[in-house]
């Protein structure tokens, strides 16, 4: 079934269009304070339909991510008790304890991982503002690690755009089935 290859197509179509941009700028925000889906889905196939813009595309993303942190932090700290039943549901409690003694340990260097890693970085934006890391440096964090995480996926594809492409369009179906594998057996597991 070609279906990812379908949806890897449409994606790219959509991201040579004038509003990506506004989508870009809307879903680094959210993916920061209370959205699944991270902005790479978006990022990675812009750069790819215009490489001359990748790093334009990075940095907005990291100053929306950024913002979006923010948002994330304001709700730890006004609404923790509001997103706490949500996170528990969501199966986040787990992470999100993880998080509250990383923050004990590690603080500032804890935000700048988690904005570089695939860890739902909206539970460490949450995490921050409950545990009451001080806003500034909790930026400063944010920015640092998002912009490590998003420039190397612009970089990445600047360098390797072309074949990185073509690689992804002859296995892009296996690469999506077998994420979807992964995540069914992981969840039937858990």
């Amino acid at each position: 079934m070609k279906i990812m290859s379908m949806v890897y197509s449409r994606t790219i179509s959509w991201s040579r269009k004038p509003s990506a941009l506004y989508y870009l700028m809307l879903l680094s925000f959210a993916e920061a304070s209370f959205f699944p889906i991270p902005p790479d889905v978006l990022l990675a196939p812009m750069c790819l339909a215009h490489p001359k813009n990748a790093l334009r595309y990075a940095a907005i993303a990291t100053l929306f991510s950024g913002i979006g942190g923010i948002a994330g932090y304001a709700i730890g700290v006004f609404g923790i008790h509001l997103v706490l039943p949500y996170i528990h549901q969501l199966g986040y409690i787990d992470t999100y304890q993880a998080v509250m003694n990383w923050f004990k340990v590690w603080g500032f260097w804890a935000v700048i991982i988690a904005g570089f890693t695939p860890i739902p970085y909206k539970i460490f934006t949450i995490a921050a503002g409950a545990f009451g890391l001080p806003l500034i440096p909790f930026f400063i964090a944010s920015i640092i690690g998002r912009s490590m995480r998003f420039f190397l996926v612009a970089g990445g594809i600047m360098l390797f755009g072309e074949k990185m492409d073509q690689w992804l369009r002859r296995y892009i179906d296996i690469i999506g089935w077998s994420c979807v594998f992964i995540i069914a057996i992981v969840w039937v597991l858990r």
